[in-house]
């Protein structure tokens, strides 16, 4: 993660369209270039008396490789991805958290400024991702968490609004063994 990740408004229903049709869009890119590239593997190296099913999975393969490079090279940049886009810096975000959670909570138990705010985020960011994803469970079960850190933010004086997570802020929080050297 290099750049600071900020939480956007979002519409949960549309969320899901969008990315419906991102998906929908990849998997038939997936399967026509899987079978066109089997079909082509098994006709040019393949026996006309059968028996070709490395040459057909040499195709997929190659249909795999072929998808994803059209994706990274073409699919990502387009204005249909974008809620894809933000999904997965989203995800990231909350990830390079996950990653250092016990210390985000130690130093959240010490009243560490930087693990409070990192702490919000992350519970904001949370919140967020299982609305989009329509995970009403998961959120229930994280609204009380949530609620107890804003009490112990307020308590501390730190402004609850953390709508964005500095990448600088989760390097701080690393233990220093974890630490870019």
């Amino acid at each position: 993660m290099s750049d600071i990740f900020t939480l956007e408004s979002r519409d949960p229903e549309q969320y899901r369209r969008e990315t419906r049709k991102s998906n929908l869009i990849i998997m038939i890119t997936f399967a026509v270039l899987a079978m066109a590239l089997a079909s082509l593997s098994v006709h040019f190296f393949g026996n006309p008396e059968g028996g070709n099913t490395l040459w057909n999975l040499a195709g997929v393969l190659a249909g795999v490789i072929a998808t994803t490079a059209v994706f990274k090279l073409h699919f990502w940049r387009q204005p249909w991805m974008e809620a894809a886009r933000y999904g997965w810096r989203l995800k990231r975000s909350l990830m390079s958290i996950t990653n250092i959670l016990h210390t985000v909570k130690d130093g959240v138990e010490q009243g560490n400024p930087t693990a409070l705010r990192v702490m919000r985020f992350y519970h904001l960011g949370l919140e967020q991702m299982y609305r989009l994803e329509n995970n009403e469970s998961a959120l229930c079960d994280l609204l009380d968490e949530s609620r107890s850190h804003l009490n112990t933010l307020q308590a501390q004086g730190i402004d609850p609004e953390q709508p964005s997570l500095d990448p600088a802020w989760i390097e701080q929080l690393k233990p220093k063994k974890a630490r870019k050297r």
